[in-house]
């Protein structure tokens, strides 16, 4: 199994990058959250903690820039109806943060708010995790912001239209121009579970 790769970024994407290690390119499936940190990676190095996920018919990778987003993914894949993709998309739609403290405080509410999870996925979340997480539960340091495009990627990659990823953006940013990144990709998705 694959569980740590470093090498020269050739293509990033807000879910997926091409890794190149030792001439072999990687493609590595990746959260938001990873995302932001790869966007500060200089000359193009850059180091993941992979989690291989083997099936019939593929072999998948899923990078994370810390151990502690990993450990977090392979928590929530352990939850019956949770597979690695949606995993990603709940690392990808709440911070780590945002999602231990979730967790944590059994708030099924924030969780069902993660396009995909609905209240009975997020329950069997919090029955299934809750007591799991608190080892998970450290202060991070904050994300840099992102640009207006960044966060309506962010949100194209969670499966919403650009159309309405668009004004979602636009709207939050209006109301909330100091928000952090998180904060306002937090409100736009709110914005559009509402819609």
């Amino acid at each position: 199994m694959i569980g740590y790769l470093q090498g020269t970024l050739l293509d990033v994407s807000p879910n997926l990058v091409l890794l190149d290690v030792g001439g072999v390119g990687y493609e590595v499936h990746i959260p938001l959250s990873t995302y932001y940190e790869v966007q500060k990676a200089e000359g193009g190095a850059a180091a993941f903690h992979v989690h291989t996920h083997v099936r019939e018919d593929a072999l998948l990778l899923f990078g994370f820039w810390t151990q502690r987003e990993r450990r977090l993914f392979e928590k929530l894949i352990s939850v019956s109806g949770i597979g690695p993709k949606l995993a990603q998309t709940v690392l990808s739609g709440m911070p780590p943060d945002d999602l231990v403290s979730a967790l944590g405080s059994r708030d099924v509410r924030a969780l069902s708010s993660v396009p995909g999870i609905g209240k009975k996925t997020a329950e069997r979340m919090v029955v299934d995790l809750a007591d799991k997480v608190a080892a998970l539960a450290v202060d991070a340091p904050a994300r840099p912001l992102v640009t207006h495009s960044d966060l309506v990627l962010a949100l194209l990659s969670l499966g919403y239209k650009r159309s309405a990823a668009e004004k979602a953006i636009d709207q939050v940013t209006r109301e909330s121009p100091d928000g952090s990144d998180a904060d306002l990709l937090r409100a736009a998705m709110k914005l559009l579970s509402r819609v």
